[in-house]
């Protein structure tokens, strides 16, 4: 059996899979030789590495020479790219570029001299070079492949495993293209002085030079150049294959050569093949002989559009209008120029884009070439896809999940295997451009992969930053402690002592700071938990209403010690006086207090002195008041005792009421003072209530005044005419009095509005309970009013002189205000109908209802230190 050298020594050649036979139509551009344009006035030259391998050599203004460098880099995936002429750089912005998308890329404009002058150009002999320099050379000339996949030489040329075989690519299969036949016709002997460098580096066992049996004149012109040249007999021959597209591919040129298929996913150089272009060859020998980096290539320009097509020498970054211009092009409407060939080139959409260096055909066809696009039709699923596909795969498969956009799946039929060759396309009868379908999935697999490997990037910069960081904390660490260990090395007994003392003030400091701080949560939680305690700040509010109570507790001692020791309950009233004022300064003093409890603060003190100034005039007006009362006849002096009686029992029971009412009113206030201390809403009700509370109260003191006056002129006596002054005092104390906590309220709560239709609403609501409440107290009132009741007066009033004078002289007052207050009460007090209230709105209604049930007993309060005067006249 033949080995696989033995089969190549006789050229045996295998069949390939698939493939087309389209019109060649090479004549356009073959039949010429290879000429030269003139120098555009611009030139493109296209950096997309920049940024990425590599970064800018030049900056806008510089002057550069022919095959300067313009970029500079040390990734082995760069490859430099060159001026193609002499000139400045006039910018380096975006530009569209040479695809189908013509997407912007970075791009050096440089505007051309027109002298064409080359930089300094080092050659060698090749004996002088060793194999690395050889592969630095190709790197640093910017050489990649030049067939169209323009992949970088340097890394073909340094290969990790042994290469058996060379196979140099002259089959150039894509109809009108003629680039490469005529550089073989031209430039055979450069070609195998390449060849030569190549089998220095590789050493392979062979080299063939594959060459289609449509291009005899290019056969010929390299077997020639291969007798000639100075490589080991039998080491290298030229093989002629049959025409047929696309078997210039790299992998289908490799399995009609050998017969071997090339694995999914593999490169040839595991099979130990590797294929070079022609034009490859070429520019590596320019490059490591003489200098030249690769800053241009032979490009064909055909076409029946074009006036002089052919193929020329064309500097890498020329634009593509030039091109045309030079060559006459004479465009037709809706016009296509197609980068490549017919099967596997583009159509640009700005011929505003220069050559690149896998450029090799600018074709510009007429209508009767190309015709118009047809409309793409339904799949018929015919199969003919599937058989002209020459790397074996399904492109029906492929299309359906390309056009669903469900490229992972497209990528489980090996589309990364497609060539893009367009056979498939070429016989598909409904005109489905299957390859363009194809090249958006790869470039969406591309893009997703590049994602991807930044997002990788990233993640292990991330990781390697913690790393940084982990590794220069434990070296603090590690300092510091070594640091630490030198200086209590170093310490003496003295400065070991002085430290010890300091850890122990520090340790005491931070115990007593824990100490206070423990004090203030436990005090914090005491006054929370409490109901009727409220923050620090109502302390100033509870001063002020201890305050106010001993005034008042003031006036009644010394109203119940008026008849007895005068000076003594002076004495004691401002002593009470003084001590709550001094509390009140006291607890202001614990707590900080705001603006609003410094003033509530400082009525309550000119209260309780204002109470203590009456308590001292009070015993005068009295005794001014009984030596001033004629005497009485007996019949009047009974009558003025039943009527006192009859108060005294009318004042027991609205003492009682007024105490159950103070009770609710406290709680209410406890649960104000808790809960709704913020409650503006809340706030500004209430002063409506008692705004409407101090209205009635004042109109029920007038009316009082009236009635009294009426009363006690019936009885004709100047006793009774006493006792009615006496209670027109009362009522007069009782107003100020209102008045006085009405001041309390507003002083606090004066930034609240009165004007809410709404809070007057619910202000008239709980204007009506209480109005029903008093209806109430005024009918017990009047129902007491029996003989029996009036018989109990004395034994009641009896106890209360023997439980305590003040309440007794609370008694006395409350019987001679509740004579004057309950007939304005019951003309006053009538049901009226409300609407049925929310839970939110009888809680505010209940709320006002305690406020103004607490007003009245502050008025009755203040009307007891004049109370004990009127029953002791009406007594005498």
């Amino acid at each position: 059996m033949l080995t696989l050298l033995d089969q190549l020594d006789k050229g045996t050649l295998w069949r390939s899979p698939g493939g087309i036979h389209p019109p060649e139509v090479k004549f356009l551009s073959n039949a010429t030789p290879i000429g030269k344009m003139p120098l555009a006035s611009t030139y493109l030259v296209p950096v997309p590495q920049v940024g990425e391998n590599c970064t800018l050599a030049v900056k806008v203004g510089d002057s550069v020479l022919k095959g300067t460098p313009l970029t500079q880099g040390t990734s082995i995936w760069h490859l430099p790219v060159h001026a193609p002429t002499s000139g400045t750089i006039v910018a380096i912005e975006p530009r569209a570029s040479n695809h189908a998308s013509a997407l912007p890329v970075n791009t050096c404009v440089i505007a051309a001299d027109g002298k064409d002058t080359w930089c300094e150009l080092v050659q060698h002999q090749l004996d002088d070079l060793s194999h690395q320099q050889i592969v630095d050379k190709v790197r640093s000339a910017g050489i990649a492949g030049m067939g169209g996949a323009a992949f970088p030489t340097h890394i073909k040329l340094n290969p990790v495993s042994e290469i058996d075989l060379v196979i140099i690519n002259g089959v150039e299969c894509e109809p009108y293209i003629s680039a490469d036949d005529r550089l073989m016709r031209e430039y055979s002997q450069d070609i195998l002085a390449g060849i030569g460098i190549i089998h220095r580096l590789l050493t392979p066992k062979r080299i063939v030079i594959a060459i289609e049996d449509n291009k005899p004149e290019a056969a010929k012109a390299m077997q020639a150049a291969v007798s000639q040249c100075g490589l080991p007999a039998g080491s290298i021959r030229v093989t002629v294959i049959p025409t047929k597209y696309p078997s210039g591919g790299e992998k289908q040129l490799i399995q009609i050569i050998t017969g071997r298929e090339v694995p999914s996913g593999a490169i040839p150089a595991k099979l130990g093949i590797v294929v070079h272009n022609v034009g490859t060859a070429f520019a590596i020998h320019q490059a490591v002989t003489q200098g030249k980096p690769l800053i241009e290539r032979v490009v064909t320009v055909t076409g029946r559009n074009v006036g002089k097509p052919g193929n020329y020498w064309l500097p890498i970054g020329t634009p593509v209008d030039h091109v045309l211009t030079a060559t006459e092009f004479t465009p037709e409407p809706d016009q296509k120029v197609i980068i490549g060939g017919p099967m596997m080139g583009h159509a640009l959409a700005n011929i505003q884009v220069p050559i690149l260096k896998g450029t090799n055909c600018i074709l510009v066809p007429s209508s009767q070439e190309i015709g118009s696009t047809p409309e793409e039709k339904a799949c018929i699923r015919c199969g003919e896809c599937a058989t002209a596909c020459p790397a074996l795969l399904l492109p029906q498969q492929l299309f359906w999940h390309a056009k669903a956009e469900e490229y992972d799946k497209a990528a489980s039929y090996n589309l990364k295997d497609c060539i893009e060759c367009g056979c498939c396309s070429y016989v598909c009868p409904s005109d489905i451009p299957l390859v363009e379908y194809y090249r958006i999935a790869k470039s969406a697999l591309k893009q997703a992969a590049d994602e991807k490997q930044q997002a990788e990037r990233a993640k292990q910069r991330f990781d390697a930053r913690l790393a940084r960081l982990e590794e220069e904390k434990l070296a603090r660490e590690a300092k510091a402690k070594e640091a630490s260990e030198r200086r209590q090395a170093s310490m003496t007994g003295t400065d070991k002592n002085a430290v010890a003392e300091a850890m122990a003030r520090i340790a005491a400091k931070k115990a007593a700071a824990q100490a206070v701080t423990g004090e203030s949560i436990t005090e914090e939680s005491s006054v929370t938990t409490t109901d009727t305690t409220e923050v620090p700040k109502g302390k100033a509010a509870v001063a002020a209403a201890i305050a106010r109570a001993k005034a008042k507790k003031a006036a009644q001692a010394n109203a119940d010690g008026t008849d007895t020791n005068g000076a003594e309950t002076d004495n004691a009233v401002t002593m009470d006086a003084n001590d709550s004022i001094s509390a009140t300064d006291t607890i202001a003093q614990e707590a900080p207090l705001s603006q609003k409890d410094k003033v509530a603060a400082a009525i309550a003190r000119a209260k309780a002195k204002k109470a203590a100034q009456q308590t001292d005039t009070a015993p005068l007006e009295s005794t001014e008041t009984a030596d001033n009362t004629p005497a009485l006849s007996a019949d009047d002096d009974k009558k003025a005792k039943v009527a006192a009686a009859v108060a005294r029992a009318k004042a027991k029971k609205a003492a009682q009421q007024a105490e159950t009412a103070a009770s609710d009113i406290e709680v209410s206030n406890t649960e104000i003072s808790v809960s709704d201390v913020n409650d503006a809403e809340a706030i500004k009700k209430a002063k409506v209530a008692a705004a409407v509370a101090r209205a009635k109260a004042k109109k029920a003191a007038q009316q009082a005044e009236t009635n009294a006056e009426n009363g006690l002129n019936q009885t004709t006596t100047p006793a009774v005419d006493s006792a009615a002054n006496v209670h027109a005092d009362v009522n007069a104390d009782a107003e100020t009095a209102v008045n006085a906590a009405a001041t309390d309220i507003e002083v606090s709560n004066a930034d609240v509005s009165v004007n809410d239709a709404e809070a007057i609403k619910k202000a008239k609501v709980a204007a009506a309970v209480a109005r029903a409440k008093a209806k109430k107290i005024a009918a017990a009132s009047a129902e007491s009013k029996t003989d029996a009741e009036i018989e109990s007066v004395d034994e009641i009033q009896t106890e209360a002189n023997v439980a305590s004078p003040s309440i007794a002289a609370t008694l006395d007052t409350a019987t001679t205000e509740a004579d004057a207050v309950l007939p304005s009460v019951e003309s006053t007090a009538k049901p009226i109908e409300t609407a049925p209230l929310s839970s939110d709105e009888l809680k505010k209604a209940r709320i006002a209802a305690t406020i103004a049930k607490a007003k009245a007993k502050k008025a009755a309060l203040a009307q007891e230190a004049n109370a004990s005067s009127d029953s002791s006249v009406t007594n005498d």
